[in-house]
């Protein structure tokens, strides 16, 4: 009938996704890796919290807050460092990083004082 499987097309997909993530540099696939590692971790907490259960309430949330909070930040910071991005081509990305820094201290400093 002339049209492509949706196999086919996902496999398309994906093959120009690869080639597209090839050229990123790679302080971006770093700080991907690092929101991955932030989002799995959360992921792990609510499955221990599943398996185990959560006496204490305010510490899984502190837990999976954090870790969402830190990959929305380090998120931020990829779209500051990113040089393609044009509406942050003024800001050197030191400050970028001073920001994501300061940003992460204040986030940890919250939920210390929330653990209670």
């Amino acid at each position: 009938m002339g049209r492509t499987s949706s196999k086919e097309d996902a496999g398309a997909l994906f093959h120009s996704l690869r080639s597209a993530y090839a050229a990123t540099p790679v302080n971006l696939k770093i700080i991907d890796l690092y929101v991955g590692f932030a989002i799995f971790t959360a992921l792990i907490q609510v499955v221990y919290m599943a398996i185990v259960g959560s006496f204490p309430f305010n510490s899984f949330l502190s837990g999976v807050l954090s870790c969402f909070g830190t990959a929305v930040l380090a998120v931020c910071l990829r779209i500051q460092v990113n040089k393609e991005n044009k509406e942050f081509k003024d800001l050197p990305p030191e400050r970028a990083f001073a920001d994501f820094v300061l940003c992460n201290l204040v986030l940890h400093l919250v939920i210390m004082n929330f653990l209670g």
